[in-house]
């Protein structure tokens, strides 16, 4: 065996160890389904670059990693839906045939590149209703993940996935859906970032033609509130005091005052 030879299985391995340490190293991202399509939430500091994006009409597109790397996979993708809409049909775009050009794309960088992307991306297509939506999850290595109702990526995923499922039921409305997956990105006993500090967004199925929509400023600050009322406990009501008993009443009749006739 000549010196420093590798094994193939030991270099997927460590191709897959780096990939995931990268991954790890940033934070959380949030996609769930809601009353009326899905929503995207991510802690993102940042207004110039985002994390959640619009793929085509009704495609959404969220990311954790380097920043570069899927965001050269956003730009390939809204390519890819452009020339297919132009050329056949806008309906032909679709988030199954995203995710295959993105588990091609990304399974053969990790196995004919030195250095896999360190990325994990979610393709999410609204339908007319939530039996048609769809979220795929992928991977490094190319690996495809047909998810149902949420998904959390990025950062401590199980543990942000497991606090989502905690919170989170079908047919949720987007306040209470925002507020699920604010606990959810939340570490117990951590403070929350504030509205300023947030990347949000939703795949509206009511919205004509353009699904996506970014949530912002005065309008996302009223959905924070209104979650944090609708899940802070309702405050005990105080026993009423016992009542104290009536005085006894004289029977009705005659009353003797005592006097002489």
């Amino acid at each position: 065996m000549p010196f420093g030879y590798v094994s193939p299985e030991q270099q997927m391995r460590d191709k897959a160890d780096y990939a995931r340490k990268g991954i790890a190293r940033g934070r959380s991202v949030v996609v769930l389904q809601y009353e009326d399509g899905i929503l995207f939430v991510a802690p993102n500091p940042s207004r110039a670059l985002h994390k959640i994006s619009e793929i085509y009409d009704k495609i959404g597109f969220a990311a954790v990693g380097r920043y570069n790397e899927f965001e050269a996979l956003r730009l390939g993708g809204i390519r890819y839906a452009d020339i297919n809409g132009y050329t056949y049909h806008r309906d032909d775009v679709t988030a199954r045939g995203l995710a295959n050009l993105y588990a091609q794309n990304l399974g053969q960088i990790f196995t004919e590149s030195m250095k896999p992307f360190e990325v994990e991306i979610v393709v999410a297509e609204v339908g007319d209703s939530a039996e048609e939506d769809h979220i795929y999850r992928l991977t490094f290595d190319g690996s495809v993940f047909d998810e149902s109702g949420l998904v959390a990526m990025g950062g401590q995923a199980e543990a942000v996935a497991g606090r989502l499922k905690e919170r989170y039921r079908d047919g949720m409305p987007l306040a209470e859906a925002l507020e699920a997956a604010l606990f959810a990105l939340t570490e117990p006993g951590g403070e929350r970032s504030p509205a300023s500090q947030l990347e949000v967004a939703v795949l509206d199925r009511n919205r004509p033609h353009r699904k996506f929509l970014r949530l912002n400023g005065p309008r996302l600050e009223r959905l924070l509130a209104e979650g944090s009322a609708a899940a802070a406990p309702e405050a005990p009501t105080a026993p009423e005091a016992p009542t104290a008993p009536e005085a006894p009443t004289a029977p009705e009749g005659d009353i003797d005052t005592g006097s002489t006739g």
